[in-house]
């Protein structure tokens, strides 16, 4: 492999940490994803876009196009993974001069939700803070401000929550959302409360934009993560829409994820909104995110209280009502993710008989009636 310019590659995003973990992964004979007969030889890379056939990799001086080895993607999906945005990856040319990737290095940290059916889909890679940009009109949703919580933590990724669309929200508005935020999260996590067209935007975020630092913009459609790019990157980089007066919802003007270098030497993946939100964590990973939870937990009468309808638990006492049904909801899904495909359709089965019972049940209730 060709020497690594650390110093070069710093401005894509190259911090020590991730310095030694690909050092760490080249010295290493036999890694996991790779068969014995890999190529040694190649250019480090970061990888920058993925469309469907061809991604953009940038080597901190300009970006080229190229093709992915089919054998890692094979690799990667036995893996139950792909290639993201923010990967690390040694590339080389062909004889035509045509660039090939032909090896991925294991993420330091790595973003990953999971689709209706429990498949897995990368969402970054190599992130340190992940910017959840939420609006102060109807896209204020704790629900699923949770649900990013769960996925960016899971992640080992640091999150902060900005409150977008200031400029267009009462003081009163502010406040209210404020208090609403704090009392569902808790004190760990301070918001900012930002107008994304704004300069002040790159003041207010400044603690971590540093050089070699990466974020990652997560939320809705329209919550105005593409404009709040714009502002970071003092350019208009990326495309940006209106929102829909009755719901502040926006089209997907951003259709792919996208890893772009910032003034002071950060850089910052958009992302499109999510149709499907669903955090890819085991129960215990859950359960640190909802500590509050975890931790009323202990006090609860019953060592094995679910939450629900026991008596003298503490948790249903001390937990607003919807935070805890949102648990259960991710509780429920987390452990589905983990049954085999026997155990799903046994699940679905009981469900349909569930049903049926309590369809009978009312209809002989209406008869008596």
């Amino acid at each position: 492999m060709n020497e690594i310019d650390a110093e070069r590659l710093r401005s894509i995003g190259m911090t020590p940490a991730c310095l030694q973990q690909v050092q760490r992964s080249l010295m290493e004979e036999n890694a996991e994803e790779f068969d014995a007969d890999r190529e040694t030889d190649g250019s480090l890379m970061r990888l920058a876009e993925v469309h469907r056939e061809t991604v953009q990799l940038h080597d901190g001086d300009r970006e080229h196009a190229a093709r992915v080895m089919p054998r890692l993607t094979r690799s990667l999906a036995e893996h139950g993974t792909a290639l993201a945005v923010g990967d690390w990856v040694l590339a080389g040319r062909d004889a035509h001069g045509a660039w090939w990737v032909q090896r991925r290095m294991p993420p330091l940290t790595h973003l990953a939700r999971r689709d209706a059916d429990g498949r897995r889909h990368p969402v970054a890679s190599n992130v340190d803070t992940a910017l959840l940009v939420m609006g102060l009109d109807d896209d204020f949703n704790l629900r699923r401000l949770e649900r990013y919580l769960v996925l960016v933590e899971a992640g080992g990724v640091l999150p902060v929550v900005v409150l977008s669309k200031a400029d267009a929200a009462p003081p009163e508005r502010i406040a209210q959302a404020l208090e609403q935020l704090r009392g569902r999260v808790g004190a760990a996590i301070e918001p900012l409360v930002v107008d994304t067209r704004s300069p002040d935007a790159a003041r207010q975020l400044a603690p971590w934009l540093g050089a070699g630092q990466t974020l990652v913009l997560l939320g809705s459609s329209g919550a105005g993560k593409s404009t709040l790019t714009n502002t970071l990157a003092g350019a208009p980089i990326q495309d940006t829409g209106a929102v829909r007066e009755h719901d502040s919802r926006g089209k997907h003007t951003t259709t792919s994820r996208s890893l772009h270098r910032l003034p002071g030497g950060a850089c910052v993946i958009d992302t499109p909104g999510l149709r499907a939100l669903r955090p890819d964590v085991d129960e215990a990973t859950l359960a640190a995110s909802f500590a509050d939870i975890e931790s009323l937990a202990l006090r609860c009468r019953f060592r094995d209280c679910r939450h629900a309808a026991e008596p003298g638990c503490a948790v249903r006492e001390g937990v607003a009502p919807d935070r805890l049904r949102n648990y259960h909801k991710l509780l429920r899904e987390a452990r589905r993710d983990t049954m085999s495909v026997l155990e799903r359709q046994r699940m679905v089965s009981e469900w349909k008989v569930r049903g049926r019972a309590g369809h009978a049940r009312a209809k002989a209730k209406r008869a008596v009636a």
